[in-house]
């Protein structure tokens, strides 16, 4: 596993953004763990967080694309951090934009925040976490609205590797077959269990056996195929 997701890990867990134990997700599925990207408070976190997400990306799809595009609310400061993170670690100066939730007809008008699209730009997506696929069905069509751009690929935080509520695929895969570009995660599920099974960290063991028993049988449920 390369060095920045074990970090990446390690940070979620430092962030109080993943949690392990007993949740209901809005889903209704009971979990044995949880993130809430939410937790993401600080300056200091938002600039490593753009800093592992500058990485994933330049790994999955190089630099070769135009436009980072974040949907409101939380992708906003997403394309801010990454592409400031991009400018610091490659040299590379990527525009970044959002949709805004209502359209603003004074001032610095339309739908957009950030850079406008042009013919011919190359996007990619970032969000926190991808669980149903709903967000793309939303931002697809406001992007393909405002210009005849490519969409390079999604990128989110952490994939969840579980079906969606009407399928068997993951909802990365299912983004994948619908709309034809690249979706993937800083790093996964099975990546995170692995890393964290049965392995102190910071003088606690967050996924002992009792906890790996509980995600094993939340797979074996809901996991994707």
């Amino acid at each position: 596993m390369e060095q920045y997701k074990q970090e990446f890990i390690e940070f979620m867990v430092d962030s109080n953004v993943l949690k392990f134990g007993d949740f209901t997700l809005k889903s209704g599925r009971k979990s044995p763990f949880f993130m809430n990207a939410g937790a993401y408070v600080t300056g200091t976190q938002l600039r490593k967080l753009g800093e592992y997400y500058a990485k994933a990306i330049h790994d999955n799809y190089g630099l070769d694309f135009d436009v980072l595009f974040g949907p409101a609310y939380k992708g906003i400061p997403l394309t801010v951090a990454t592409t400031m993170a991009i400018s610091e670690l490659y040299g590379k100066d990527i525009r970044y934009c959002s949709n805004r939730k209502e359209v603003k007809d004074h001032g610095d008008t339309g739908i957009l925040l950030g850079s406008k699209l042009k013919d011919g730009d190359r996007v990619v997506i970032i969000e926190d976490v991808t669980t149903s696929g709903k967000s793309i069905e939303e931002t697809f069509p406001i992007l393909k609205a405002q210009a005849d751009v490519e969409i390079v690929g999604l990128m989110v935080s952490l994939n969840r590797m579980e079906r969606g509520l009407n399928t068997t695929m993951s909802a990365l895969d299912e983004i994948k077959q619908t709309y034809g570009f690249g979706a993937t995660a800083i790093v996964n599920m099975a990546e995170v269990t692995e890393y964290l099974y049965n392995k102190p960290y910071k003088g606690n063991v967050y996924i002992d056996d009792t906890l790996k028993a509980a995600i094993d049988a939340y797979y074996a449920e809901y996991g994707a195929k």
